[in-house]
């Protein structure tokens, strides 16, 4: 008897020291910022403590989004602004979809082949830097759209966080220091006065912004108009055209910002609610999953070879229509159905090949008869009443054209650079454009800005999106399968390494850490062409994820300053 009690304790002393070594080889588990009511996540910890504020005092998930959007003008001005424009899909408590575009637009004097030299040639950042890369800004009036259908809180208690916080001052991060030494040299190729963001900043130093401060008094003080037929209106026309550029008052009198039908679809028991054109997110990542879907991709295994060449693939032919059929919606017809359609994609899939790479040399647009940067900023808001919004905002380029209105405290946009300005000839992320997103007086960029909201089984289940020019779109769409298809948690899903491929240029792009060589060689071997040596991030996600327990899970990017707050 003693001999059989000696066994057992034996044997269960050996599983018991296996199972600790079981647990100790595991990696732990990354949990994000875990709340019971409601979140924000976004570039900057004061925007996100901002927002949060704004739903602590009884405001919903549109009031905390203003709040939240104008502290990152403040806060974030590298994407932050007032001098841009973005998207903002939405879901209500009771189910409702909507999507808002306050996307800006080309100004009135602007022409097919405004970029082009008496040769046809593309003139050397005449689209990327100074006053003649601008669009009509659209955030403002965005804001404004959205709190007259949403808002209830008085718009004065939404905005002066905002004001408070730019009189205070911002202290600047590492993270931003470097940024702004960096791009300093354009400043002053892009402005005729030295600017505030010439001077020698460092981190930890408090950056005041006094005169955005007086803008958004304005605003604050007399609505939107303040900014497109006000003072501000006056400052910011008299700055474009002192260097050189087209904009004019009747530009900002005349803008709208526009309420869209968002794309929705299905990925297996999933309901995705998308950014609809003149964003190309919505019907790409529509286009890519639904690619994906008649494969078990779990079974392959998060970023094992397999999975990344199916998801290469079905990116390589969802960026090759979107070069020819994407523009804005109100100038062009684009056919969403067929392109997000089974059938059609199970076609544009049937020469995929497990053994070796499609070359997009051979791959163009689909035929169908009868026929976006990492300077940009994303925020994804839940409030306790069970509404949620993704945002997605930007100047385009890094602080946008790099023309600041002094006067008025604030960086415009380069948008102008989101138009093929060339039929085939790529833009400053690499993207081909067609006769579809040609240049038109008052017509909307397209985009790969991508803000996302998850539904399952009838229920909220994650807000996501990015920043991230091209890889906006892949950035989204691998957070999604990171949580649903491999069984990451939110911010771990955030954290994983990312991949991209666009269609032209033919290479797959990938984060410096997280593959292994074996894995590249592999690839390789069956004719992936793999860019890893200028690659430093692919995209910033912010994201919230709603729990089986009714939590929610803050995914909040190590890649930037991003933060996650809530209650």
């Amino acid at each position: 008897m003693k001999k059989i009690v000696i066994i057992l304790c034996a044997l269960v002393l050996v599983v018991s020291c296996k199972s600790t070594n079981i647990q100790n080889n595991k990696k732990a588990k990354t949990i994000g910022v875990l709340v019971d009511s409601a979140m924000v996540v976004s570039a900057r910890e004061e925007a996100s403590k901002i927002g949060v504020a704004i739903l602590k005092k009884g405001g919903n998930a549109f009031d905390a989004m203003i709040a939240t959007e104008l502290a990152l003008a403040v806060a974030y001005p590298f994407a932050g602004n007032i001098g841009g424009g973005g998207f903002m899909v939405y879901r209500t408590n009771d189910g409702k979809t909507g999507a808002l575009d306050y996307r800006e637009k080309a100004p009135l004097a602007a022409s097919k082949n405004m970029y082009l030299n008496e040769n046809g040639d593309i003139i050397f950042q005449k689209s990327t830097l100074g006053a003649m890369a601008i669009g009509v800004p659209g955030t403002v009036d965005g804001l404004f759209k959205v709190y007259e259908k949403f808002g209830t809180l008085p718009f004065s208690d939404l905005i002066q966080p905002a004001i408070d916080l730019a009189y205070k001052g911002v202290i600047i991060t590492e993270k931003q220091a470097d940024r702004i030494k960096k791009y300093q040299p354009y400043f002053s190729k892009a402005n005729d006065t030295t600017i505030l963001y010439e001077a020698n900043w460092k981190a930890n130093d408090t950056i005041k912004y006094i005169q955005l401060a007086k803008s958004l008094e304005r605003i604050r003080d007399n609505g939107r108009d303040s900014f497109y037929k006000g003072k501000t209106a006056e400052l910011l026309v008299n700055y474009i055209q002192k260097l050189g550029g087209i904009i004019t008052k009747e530009d900002l009198e005349k803008y709208e910002a526009k309420w869209r039908k968002p794309i929705e679809f299905t990925y297996k028991d999933l309901k995705i609610i998308s950014m609809s054109p003149p964003s190309s997110g919505g019907i790409c990542n529509a286009q890519i999953l639904k690619a994906i879907e008649p494969f078990n991709i779990a079974e392959f295994g998060h970023n094992s070879l397999k999975s990344i060449q199916l998801i290469t693939e079905a990116e390589r032919r969802a960026y090759a229509d979107r070069s020819f059929y994407l523009g804005d919606p109100d100038f062009v017809k684009i056919p969403i159905d067929t392109l997000i359609s089974s059938k059609y994609i199970q076609q544009r899939m049937a020469n995929f090949s497990w053994k070796k790479a499609t070359t997009s040399s051979t791959l163009k647009h689909g035929k169908i008869i009868g026929y976006e940067s990492d300077e940009t900023t994303h925020y994804s808001i839940v409030d306790s009443f069970g509404n949620s919004i993704s945002a997605t905002t930007t100047l385009n380029g890094a602080y946008g054209s790099k023309v600041f209105v002094s006067e008025a405290g604030f960086f415009l946009n380069n948008e102008m650079d989101d138009f093929s300005a060339k039929s085939g000839t790529p833009n400053m992320f690499g993207l081909i454009g067609a006769e579809a997103n040609a240049i038109a007086p008052e017509k909307r960029m397209l985009s790969s800005m991508t803000p996302t909201i998850v539904e399952k089984n009838n229920q909220f289940y994650m807000s996501v999106g990015s920043p991230g020019g091209s890889t906006i779109i892949t950035s989204v769409m691998q957070t999604i399968l990171n949580v649903y298809e491999f069984g990451f948690g939110m911010q771990e899903a955030v954290n994983l390494p990312r991949f991209h491929h666009q269609w032209l240029p033919d290479f797959i792009t990938m984060e410096p850490k997280g593959f292994t060589p074996k894995l590249i060689k592999n690839l390789e071997k069956k004719g992936y062409k793999i860019q890893q040596e200028n690659t430093t991030i692919i995209g910033k996600v912010d994201a919230i994820l709603r729990l089986p327990n009714g939590k929610l899970e803050g995914g909040a990017d190590y890649r930037g300053d991003d933060t996650a707050i809530g209650f």
